[in-house]
């Protein structure tokens, strides 16, 4: 990152579309949900995790959400039996493993977090903020670029393979320009 874009990164958190580590979860789940994607050619809306979101993120399209957060609200999130296996086995996918692979992948982030401490300053905080977001935001492009190149190879598919495909694009779209926000990243 060059000193400038060091310089436009938003401090404030009033003015972060992320202000926690914990309120990029939702971006998280979209970037696993495109993992899953490119891992399953024949997996749809259906068999999403969040299959909420993305019939949410169709309906809605690029243009009319301000912002990731009111796009990924769109869709209401339950805390199914379906939702949580599929999301632990979507979060396992990402290190060869099944559900309960998913379990140890989703489950690190927190023990990292436990072992950061209570006490940790805030200078601290906002600097694995910052981290975070970065990292996030460079696997969030590595997967919308997967997934335009998927939706170009299988143009052919079914109506619901790229209905999937198109909702996990304007996800994908609208997280990384609100972390090209906070960052201090011109898009």
């Amino acid at each position: 990152m060059s000193k400038k874009e060091k310089d436009t990164y938003v401090k404030k958190k009033k003015d972060m579309n992320f202000q926690s580590v914990e309120s990029m979860q939702s971006v998280v789940n979209v970037v696993n949900e495109a993992a899953a994607a490119l891992n399953d050619k024949n997996r749809t809306i259906k068999e999403s995790a969040i299959p909420e979101v993305l019939a949410g993120a169709l309906g809605a399209g690029i243009g009319g959400v301000g912002s990731f957060a009111a796009l990924y609200g769109l869709g209401v999130v339950g805390l199914s039996a379906a939702g949580i296996t599929s999301g632990l086995a979507t979060a396992g996918a990402l290190i060869g493993g099944g559900m309960v692979a998913g379990v140890f992948v989703l489950a690190a982030p927190v023990a990292g977090l436990a072992a950061a401490g209570v006490g940790v300053a805030s200078h601290l905080k906002n600097k694995q903020l910052r981290q975070e977001k970065e990292r996030l935001y460079k696997e969030a492009l590595k997967k919308h670029e997967a997934i335009i190149k998927a939706m170009k190879t299988e143009a052919d598919a079914g109506k619901e393979r790229m209905d999937y495909l198109q909702s996990l694009n304007i996800l994908l779209q609208q997280a990384i320009k609100d972390l090209q926000k906070d960052l201090g990243i011109a898009s």
